[in-house]
C-alpha cells in the first residue's frame, strides 16, 4: 500500500495530517500511544513483546495509520490496519483469534480489518478524529476494500457486562444476516453478565453502527482488556449515502468528520 496521497501545500497548512508509517521509529511511536492508551490510561494486560510499547505478533504485518500534529511533530492519533493480503502471510486476522468467521471470509471481495485505534487524551475532538477517518477513507479506496470489519470493545458497567441489556438496545436491521452470524472462541461467562444496562453503546461501535455496520453474533471475553468484544462488519457498497461521501471521500472537511476517540 503506497503512502496517503496529499497535497503538500494543504499539508504544510493543516495542524494535523494522516499517513501511514514508513519507517521503524514511527512505527515504534505509534505503539508507544498505544501502551500508553491501552495500558496506562485503560489497564489492559498487553502481552507487549517490548516493554513499554503496545508490540504483539501481528503488527509486523500491518500497515500503522496515524495523525501526526505539524506544530509537533508529535504522533497524536493511531490504528492498525490488517488487509487480506497481509492476513494471508501471517496466517489470519486478528478476528480470527476471537471469533471463528468462516462464513464471513467465504464471502467473494477485498476485506480490511482495523483494531487498535486510539487518540492522545490532549487531542481527542473532532478535528484529529475527522482526520484519521479520512486517512482510512483514503486506504479503503486506494485497495479497493469491500469490506472493513473488526472487534468493537464494550466495557462493563459496576456490575458487569450487560449483554442482553445492550443488544435489545441494538435495531434489529442491525445484525447481520444468520449465515454470517460469528461464534466467540470465549463466550461471556455467566457470573460476568448483570441484568443492569450500565454500559450503553461505545462511541466506536455506534459510529460503525451509524455507517450501516452489522454485528454478527454473540460477543467475545477479550480477558486482557477486561471487555467485551462484538466483531463488526461493514460491507462498504451498504453505506448510505450521506456516509458515503463522508467515509470514501478524500477532499472533505475535517471539521465535519465523526470518529470515536478509542477502540
Amino acid at each position: 500500500m503506497t503512502l496517503l496521497s496529499q497535497n503538500s501545500r494543504s499539508t504544510r497548512s493543516r495542524r494535523y495530517v494522516a499517513e501511514i508509517a514508513h519507517d521503524q521509529a514511527t512505527i515504534r511511536a505509534t505503539q508507544s500511544l498505544r501502551y500508553h492508551i491501552f495500558a496506562e490510561e485503560m489497564g489492559a494486560n498487553l502481552h507487549t513483546r517490548i516493554d513499554g510499547l503496545d508490540y504483539d505478533e501481528i503488527d509486523d504485518y500491518c500497515d500503522h495509520l496515524l495523525v501526526r500534529d505539524n506544530h509537533t511533530g508529535d504522533i497524536v492519533a493511531a490504528t492498525r490496519l490488517l488487509t487480506d493480503a497481509q492476513a494471508k502471510r501471517f496466517g489470519r486476522f486478528y478476528s480470527e483469534g476471537e471469533f471463528a468467521i468462516a462464513g464471513v471470509l467465504a464471502m467473494p471481495g477485498r476485506f480490511l480489518e482495523i483494531g487498535r485505534t486510539c487518540v492522545d487524551p490532549k487531542h481527542r475532538g473532532s478535528v484529529v478524529l475527522g482526520t484519521l477517518w479520512n486517512g482510512l477513507a483514503d486506504y479503503v479506496r486506494q485497495g479497493r476494500f469491500d469490506y472493513l470489519m473488526g472487534c468493537a470493545s464494550i466495557p462493563p458497567g459496576p456490575s458487569g457486562f450487560a449483554v442482553e441489556a445492550v443488544y435489545r438496545r441494538i435495531e434489529p436491521h442491525q445484525f447481520g444476516p444468520a449465515e454470517l452470524a460469528v461464534t466467540p472462541l470465549l463466550p461471556v461467562p455467566a457470573d460476568k453478565r448483570c441484568t443492569q444496562d450500565e454500559s450503553g453503546i461505545p462511541p466506536l461501535l455506534q459510529a460503525y453502527l451509524s455507517l450501516g455496520a452489522w454485528i454478527c453474533g454473540e460477543p467475545y471475553w477479550d480477558k486482557d482488556f477486561n471487555v467485551m468484544d462484538v466483531f463488526i462488519l461493514l460491507e462498504l457498497s451498504r453505506m448510505q449515502e450521506r456516509y458515503e461521501k463522508r467515509f470514501l471521500q478524500t477532499k472533505q472537511d475535517t471539521r465535519h468528520a465523526q470518529l470515536p476517540s478509542l477502540a
